[in-house]
């Protein structure tokens, strides 16, 4: 407790510009990749991460799936490593390794010995160009994929739920298509859908190479030229042309009933801007609007009034995050308590939202928000993989590594007129859904 309190105090002292990291080393090859270095000799290990400026919001209409089908043939094999070698390397060599996919970009990574970094360099380079694909490959994966959406998402009416309401958020966008794509979509895509994304995408040029740990940048930059320089660019890479979302004119509302639903919920998200590169200040303050609206438990506004004074909530929360290439989402979410309808939460919700926007920000809140914000910003630190996602979801999502570097010292100087003029641009009924999750139509109280 006394580490705790101590900890506290000097996150209260401790300006967040004076976070910004300055063991940050950048550079760019010929070829046009990207580099992030992040310097932390605490532990002889290293994070590496290899980062494509393409997820699911850049596939061509009816392809939905395939840059997360793409991710998993790409553990398949080339000429050099064959099927199953390159996890077997990593893990031979006491690593870990993983991928993942979203809707801006597609990473992987390896945790390894700092004295690994080459080797890891050398096997990532040789399947950025190198994959060898057979038609049974696709089958076998893409049947693993339908398992995986099975699962995942139609066994699951949360994720269900979840998967019709961005449908009715976003319009045009491809946001508002699910990264693991539609089922009937996905059943159909092959071998030549592959190919053809990887050969147009997975280009240096087209990359962001990000790694964390115990290494000296002029090093890595001699590793990297020597496995990642000799690759050629795409000189037919094309930019980010996405489609799109129209200015949104009504609010379009979502009812889910299901007999599996565990707990019904009612949930609202805002069409909401991105951070911008050089232009990061609405977000910060959406960034704040939500800490004080939901983020920070029964501290928060809709926590103090619908589940401690008025006692119909059993959660509450609200949500936000800026790192996107287009227009994003602020989120409002309550849990009724038992007995309180769905009707009844979103009136309180609604209710209690009001309230603040008439009465304006209370700066002692914002005052302790900001110093757990700070706390936050020297927590994450300690996390190699942590600060390297933070730096290669914002290049891949149209950032600089200056922006994430700005990006305390901005948080930092939010007001609460910042704050309210944010909230009523943004939390305008007619640019959101309103989600009903349910059990049945009797607990929607209507």
């Amino acid at each position: 407790m006394r580490q705790l309190i101590l900890f506290l105090a000097v996150a209260v002292l401790l300006p967040l510009q004076a976070l910004a990291e300055g063991n940050v080393t950048t550079f760019t090859l010929k070829n046009g990749m990207q580099a992030v270095v992040i310097e932390d000799h605490r532990a002889p290990v290293v994070t590496h991460m290899v980062w494509y400026k393409v997820g699911s919001a850049d596939e061509a209409p009816g392809k939905s799936g395939i840059a997360h089908l793409l991710e998993h043939l790409m553990f398949k094999g080339t000429e050099r490593f064959g099927p199953g070698k390159f996890s077997a390397i990593v893990a031979a060599n006491g690593g870990s390794e993983n991928a993942f996919t979203y809707f801006d970009y597609t990473a992987y990574f390896q945790r390894v010995a700092a004295d690994r970094l080459g080797l890891m360099m050398d096997m990532e380079a040789d399947r950025m160009r190198g994959l060898i694909l057979s038609e049974n490959d696709v089958r076998t994966e893409r049947d693993v994929v339908l398992e995986e959406r099975n699962t995942r998402t139609d066994n699951s009416p949360d994720a269900l739920f979840s998967e019709q309401r961005r449908a009715a958020q976003f319009l045009n966008s491809h946001y508002g298509i699910p990264v693991i794509g539609w089922r009937q979509e996905v059943a159909r895509l092959t071998r030549k859908d592959a190919l053809a994304f990887y050969h147009r995408y997975y280009a240096p040029n087209n990359a962001v190479l990000v790694v964390a740990g115990d290494v000296d940048p002029a090093e890595v930059r001699k590793v990297a030229e020597k496995y990642y320089g000799p690759i050629p660019a795409n000189p037919d890479l094309e930019p980010r042309d996405r489609p799109t979302e129209p200015p949104q004119l009504a609010e379009r509302r979502v009812m889910f009933a299901d007999a599996r639903v565990a707990r019904p919920y009612v949930i609202r998200t805002y069409l909401a801007p991105e951070r911008n590169a050089g232009d990061q200040k609405e977000a910060a303050a959406l960034t704040m609007l939500a800490e004080l609206l939901g983020g920070s438990g029964l501290n928060s506004v809709l926590g103090q009034k619908l589940q401690l004074q008025q006692k119909i909530a059993l959660n509450t929360s609200a949500f936000y995050d800026g790192v996107s290439l287009d227009k994003t989402m602020f989120g409002l979410f309550v849990v009724p308590a038992p007995g309180v309808s769905l009707k009844d939460a979103e009136k309180a919700m609604d209710a209690a939202v009001a309230d603040f926007l008439k009465k304006g920000v209370n700066k002692d809140e914002l005052a302790r928000i900001k110093t757990q914000v700070r706390a936050a910003q020297i927590y994450a630190r300690d996390s190699l993989q942590g600060m390297a996602r933070r730096y290669g979801e914002a290049l891949t999502s149209g950032l600089t590594v200056r922006d994430v570097q700005e990006w305390p010292s901005i948080l930092e100087s939010v007001t609460p007129d910042d704050i309210l003029a944010a909230a009523r641009k943004v939390l305008d009924r007619r640019h959101a859904v309103t989600g009903w999750l349910m059990r049945d139509r009797s607990e929607a109280g209507q």
